[in-house]
């Protein structure tokens, strides 16, 4: 099937992990496509050769008689419908599942696609993150499509799927909600349209093997599971597949191993992920963090449940926050986390490093050999792994 045959598309934002696989589905489905972005990134590297890509400080015109999708990070600086539009469109095309929630959405959409691809499926699916499993970010199958939602800018209530999950509820997004009442009935809205739905909060947490770690990682098998029964698949043999699943790329993915510690990156940027994150490496030893709070929105509001959730670690460092898609905030910087730590745990190993590299060589100093150090955040945190990896030999 090629759906969109005919169709001429320029996405700005294209490196992004959302709109480079936008570009890989749309192109497989008939569309010619072109894109811009400023940075080159590794999601480019999965798209064809017809896929044409433009790097450059600004975007250029839109060609004439082209249609125009803009990434929400380029809002302010490209022309064009909302890169939202096109994935409503996407999903329309095929029987989908889409995967929304606050917390573990990548790891169960991945899930779900893996799979679906192993029992013999052949989806597609649309994931924010790499899988390593799966080769890409994206695919284009003719099955199911399986897709990664996001509620942090309400996009997700344009998309119509045959299932819909959400894995839980939590307040994530400061500058899009004012309580959690508000999540919740986004959700609940968005799940009253759907035909199939699974809340992952009224499942029991999977009890079979799994190759990823955590209780958290336990809720989200749950979850994909029930969607792919929904889907069709049969449960005895999904359950022995999904066994199999080795996880997505910066969600407690082991980096490596220097003077017998070892270091692991992850995603964790709210504080009930943190938490999740450190319980599930507890059992290996001492837990050492290198954390970089993630938009000045949430550090603002969740500064304290933030470090009530880095208490639960044997030393931390704090860089200053990653701002991603916000302006900064007078006053609102990673000290903040740092100062409510220090209340709650006096006497911890703790420092206060704006830049990322100062952090990794004060939790380097102080690992031993058994530990595991891990660096936390949404943001560029994990480009200091190679810097502990030196330090640590």
């Amino acid at each position: 099937m090629r759906p969109l045959e005919g169709r001429r598309l320029w996405l700005a934002g294209i490196g992004g992990a959302g709109m480079s696989g936008y570009a890989l589905l749309a192109h497989a489905w008939g569309a010619e496509v072109h894109g811009w972005d400023r940075v080159r990134t590794p999601y480019l590297e999965h798209l064809p050769a017809e896929v044409v890509v433009e790097i450059s400080p600004e975007p250029a015109a839109v060609p004439q008689g082209w249609e125009s999708f803009v990434s929400s990070a380029y809002a302010e600086v490209a022309e064009g419908r909302p890169r939202a539009d096109l994935l409503a469109e996407l999903v329309l095309q095929r029987e989908a599942i889409v995967v929304a929630g606050a917390h573990g959405k990548t790891t169960t959409t991945a899930m779900i696609a893996y799979v679906l691809r192993e029992l013999g499926r052949d989806p597609a699916w649309l994931i924010g993150g790499d899988v390593p499993q799966l080769g890409a970010n994206a695919g284009a199958g003719d099955g199911w499509l399986v897709v990664e939602g996001d509620e942090s800018d309400r996009t997700i209530e344009l998309l119509r799927p045959q299932v819909a999950v959400v894995t839980n509820v939590d307040l994530d997004h400061h500058a899009t909600f004012g309580s959690r009442a508000e999540v919740d009935e986004l959700f609940r809205d968005w799940l009253a349209g759907a035909p199939s739905i699974v809340r992952g909060d009224d499942l029991q947490p999977y009890t079979g093997p799994l190759a990823v770690p955590g209780e958290h990682n336990r809720a989200n098998a749950a979850a994909a599971l029930a969607a792919l029964e929904l889907a069709g698949a049969n449960r005895s043999a999904a359950e022995r597949v999904l066994a199999g699943f080795r996880g997505v790329g910066r969600r407690l993915e082991r980096r490596g191993e220097a003077g017998d510690v070892t270091v692991v990156d992850d995603y964790a940027h709210h504080p009930a992920e943190v938490r999740a994150a450190i319980a599930a490496l507890r059992d290996h030893g001492r837990v050492l963090v290198l954390f970089q709070p993630h938009l000045f929105s949430r550090t603002r509001y969740l500064a304290h449940e933030l470090a009530d959730a880095l208490s639960t670690a044997d030393a931390v460092a704090v860089a200053d926050v990653y701002p991603a898609r916000e302006t900064p905030v007078d006053g609102v910087t990673g000290k903040l986390v740092v100062d409510a730590l220090s209340e709650l745990r006096p006497g911890m190993p703790l420092a206060w490093t704006p830049e990322p590299a100062d952090g990794a060589r004060f939790i380097a100093a102080r690992a031993r050999p058994g530990d595991v150090v891990v660096t936390l955040g949404a943001g560029n945190v994990d480009q200091t792994v190679p810097l502990l990896l030196a330090e640590l030999t």
